[in-house]
Order: C-alpha cells, then sequence, then structure tokens
C-alpha cells in the first residue's frame, strides 16, 4: 500500500492532502416582518459527526509504549513508568464521579483534537506545578507519542466530556447522546478542552495510528512494536509544535 513521506497511507495524510475545510452551519433568516411584529434571531443547522469518523487522541511518553505493548492494552490503573500528573491532579480525577462509584480516573483519557489544551499545556513546558509532575518538565514535546483512535472505536461505554472531565460543571454524555454530543463541539473553541473516557481498558487493537515527532522516534516505536501490531507510525512534526 502506498504511503506517504510522513508514514501514513496517502489518502489519510493531512499534510500531504488537507482535508477541506468544514462547512459553515448554513444561517437560515426568517422573512422581514411589519416592524410591530419583528422578533430578532436566527436558527442554525449543522451536520452531525459520526462517532466511527471522529478521530481521538492520548498522549503518553515513548517511556510508557512498551509496557503497553507488554499488555496490549491502555489500562487507567496502570504505573506509568513516567507519569506526568502529580498526585493533586490524580486526587481530583479519581474524586470526580462519572456515575456512582465510577471515576473519572477509572477511565483511559482521550482528547478530541491534537490541539487539546492539555497536550498544549504539556508540550509549551507543563509550567504548572500543582498540575504536572517534575517528570512532565524535564520531558521535550518529542520525547512523547500520540496514540489515535476514533470514538466509535473506544467502545460502546466511552463517554464525551464537554469540558475538563474533573470539573465541577462538566456535563457527559453516553451512547445515542455522544452524536449530539460531538456536533455541538464541532467548530467550537470547546473541542480543546472536551475529553472522551474509555471504561477501565481499551485493547492496543482500537489504535489505528501512531503519530511522532520525528524520524528518530518512529523507529524507535517500530522497534517496540516488532512486526507485533498493524498500527501505522506516522511523522507529523505539527503536532509536537508550539503554535503560538
Amino acid at each position: 500500500m502506498q504511503e506517504c513521506i510522513h508514514g501514513l497511507e496517502v489518502p489519510r495524510c493531512d499534510l500531504c492532502y488537507p482535508k477541506a475545510q468544514p462547512e459553515k452551519p448554513v444561517v437560515a433568516r426568517r422573512t422581514a416582518a411589519p416592524r410591530s411584529q419583528r422578533v430578532a434571531g436566527v436558527s442554525t443547522t449543522r451536520k452531525s459527526i459520526d462517532p466511527a469518523q471522529q478521530r481521538v487522541y492520548h498522549v503518553t511518553h515513548i517511556s510508557n509504549l512498551a509496557p503497553i505493548l507488554d499488555t496490549y492494552e491502555l489500562r487507567a490503573d496502570a504505573t506509568p513508568v513516567i507519569d506526568v500528573s502529580t498526585p493533586l491532579t490524580r486526587e481530583l480525577r479519581a474524586t470526580a464521579e462519572v456515575a456512582p462509584h465510577r471515576s473519572v480516573a477509572d477511565h483511559v483519557p482521550f482528547y478530541l483534537a491534537p490541539t487539546a489544551a492539555v497536550w498544549d499545556e504539556l508540550r509549551r513546558g507543563a509550567e504548572d506545578e500543582t498540575k504536572w509532575s517534575a517528570a512532565a518538565r524535564a520531558s521535550a514535546s518529542v520525547d512523547f507519542i500520540v496514540l489515535v483512535s476514533t470514538v466509535a472505536g473506544l467502545g460502546a461505554d466511552a463517554i464525551v466530556t464537554d469540558g475538563d472531565a474533573a470539573g465541577s460543571v462538566t456535563r457527559f454524555s453516553t451512547g445515542d447522546e455522544i452524536t449530539r454530543a460531538l456536533t455541538r463541539l464541532h467548530d467550537t473553541e470547546a473541542i480543546d478542552v472536551a475529553e472522551v473516557l474509555a471504561p477501565a481498558v481499551v485493547s492496543f487493537e482500537a489504535i489505528q495510528l501512531i503519530g511522532v515527532a520525528n524520524d528518530r522516534v518512529r523507529d524507535r516505536v517500530r522497534e517496540l512494536i516488532d512486526g507485533g501490531s498493524p498500527v501505522k507510525v506516522a511523522v507529523y512534526p505539527p503536532w509536537f509544535q508550539v503554535v503560538e
């Protein structure tokens, strides 16, 4: 199968074959009425977002890949080799409930965009010491990899949030509500803070692509995989660069 210079199948590379800009909502304005009867307002329509097509992104330090491959799973209860979170961050997620007796920390987190705010903070240097560990601040963005799947690929029990999953006013959407939640988030700034939570364990088979910063990291990842997975490994520098 033909690949581009970034290691992706030719039609799938956003750099070599940029996607068309999403359609803007169609705005239908009401026919003008007499001034005395005129009411301000517009109605909009928006194309539904298919969970099977909506990509999701999980960022982890490359040092954590070997243990993931050992079990062939991403586990919410795993102890990472390099933990970028502080105990306070983990406590906040452990005490935030998704449902009775189920916390945010019981889930594997993904994001809806490679520009996610949390990833942006991390690649900018993880300056907030209450949120990020010393290991996070000592790491460069090229030390991380991005595991890519889809919302549907995470299974029927996936949860979509409209903000930080540990936030006190964050809303959670499940089941049939997910398409509506994704549609509301699409083309809004909220998509960069929203999360997709996968309960407990995600099979590595759900991962379709691993994005890396450069050829050196790509070679290291391929060596770790060693033919044990059909997952694509692609060099995609924009995901790892700070955008001002």
